[in-house]
């Protein structure tokens, strides 16, 4: 890291970072991955439940997500990569059998949207944030296991994105085409999201996609796309004066609502390190370093309660939405951890470790597995789904095979378990 420098950590820091990475990797492979194994994946008809309720009862007729396949891939191929157990590759093979079989389109390229319990087609088009969750998937899927096929996907799946999403006038990438690739600037990722041209959460993922792609494929052509994209955030997604990203836009980049998301903040501030990591451009790194941290202290200060718990949303008035879900806490736990390993601001290390607190207080199912989807203002688990086309081992998995890696790095520990 262009920012690194020699820290000095006390024993007792030391001591609760070494516990923090031996508990991240017992929640995952005791709790997290077991649930997904055990309950979600749907042997009969292949892939896994689109939707499993917090009593892991099992919708069977439950439509089934490219996001949700491919977010289940990339989870335990890495998994398979980071751990070394071969039941997780064999898992990301079967996620992998589902998302290449159901969702690809053999006819204009690109991966559907959605398809029923069984896998045949039920949404044809092609939001690009699908479409980046898949590339993110299968290069995974290629660095765990060599897979030459799942490599030519993903690349193939680049190449449709920069020739038909691209927008060459202003830049940045469309949200939305149909079956064929036609702009569909009325389609929306969900039923909370706005028909806008273009927006944050889509450009996030895409940076994180196309970093993991260069990874696995060290293409010219793809590092001068992800070396526009990472500008492309700070410039024109990064309000540079609150430190926060604004979330949708017109084509040309003028910002469409004044709505701030904590979790996507947190979230943004490590995987722009890690793009500039992967890039290896010492001056881009730099600046996104300082970028991070910035959007940490802004994170820090304004979103996240007493508890340790990360709220929801904001806007320039204060916090909005004070519910507390699963995926914010996951991010917050790395994003404040990447902050700490930049700075040694011991406000990030006490921000990481009531981030965690708060976790398995409140959201991790001690009795059943997995983590709730969200808790209220009392701490109570709302009536939502446990897993299904939105909710996956993506982000809680993520967190925690990130927490082990980033604590094994300041505590020169080898390995947990």
């Amino acid at each position: 890291m262009a920012m690194s420098r020699q820290l000095h950590h006390s024993s007792e820091d030391m001591g609760a970072l070494d516990q923090l990475g031996a508990q991240a990797f017992y929640e995952l492979v005791e709790n997290i991955l077991p649930f997904s194994i055990k309950v979600v994946m749907d042997r009969q008809h292949g892939g896994f439940y689109g939707q499993v309720t917090n009593e892991g009862v099992v919708y069977l007729q439950a439509p089934k997500g490219v996001v949700q396949h491919s977010r289940m891939l990339w989870t335990f191929a890495h998994a398979g990569r980071a751990v070394g157990d071969p039941e997780y590759l064999a898992v990301a093979l079967h996620a992998r059998k589902a998302l290449l079989d159901w969702f690809w389109d053999a006819e204009d390229g690109g991966v559907f949207w959605a398809v029923d319990s069984q896998g045949l087609p039920l949404q044809t088009t092609k939001l690009v944030y699908g479409q980046a969750f898949a590339i993110y998937a299968l290069a995974e899927a290629h660095l765990a296991t060599g897979d030459d096929e799942c490599l030519d996907r993903a690349i193939a799946l680049y190449r449709l994105l920069e020739r038909h999403s691209h927008d060459p006038e202003y830049g940045g990438y469309w949200e939305a085409c149909h079956r064929d690739w036609a702009p569909a600037p009325d389609l929306r990722v969900d039923e909370t999201t706005l028909p806008v041209a273009k927006g944050m959460n889509t450009h996030l993922h895409m940076m994180e996609a196309y970093t993991n792609l260069l990874r696995a494929w060290n293409d010219a052509d793809l590092r001068a796309s992800l070396r526009a994209l990472v500008p492309t955030i700070l410039r024109r997604i990064l309000n540079p004066d609150a430190h926060q990203f604004s979330l949708f836009f017109d084509r040309a980049w003028h910002p469409l609502s004044d709505r701030v998301s904590y979790g996507h903040d947190i979230e943004g501030s490590w995987l722009l390190v890690e793009a500039a990591e992967v890039l290896g451009d010492p001056d881009l790194l730099a600046q996104v370093q300082e970028t991070a941290l910035q959007m940490a202290y802004a994170t820090l200060e304004q979103g996240v309660d007493a508890d340790g718990g990360l709220f929801d949303e904001g806007d320039p008035s204060g916090v909005t939405e004070r519910s507390k879900v699963w995926w914010p806490q996951a991010e917050a736990l790395v994003g404040f951890l990447n902050a700490y390993q930049l700075n040694g601001d011991p406000r990030f290390l006490s921000a990481t470790l009531a981030s965690w607190r708060f976790i398995q207080e409140y959201l991790v199912d001690q009795e059943l597995g997995e983590w709730f989807w969200d808790v209220d203002e009392a701490g109570q688990p709302q009536d939502r789904e446990k897993a299904g086309f939105w909710k996956t081992p993506y982000h809680n998995g993520r967190a925690c095979l990130e927490v082990i890696k980033r604590v094994q790095k300041l505590t020169d520990r080898a390995q947990y378990g």
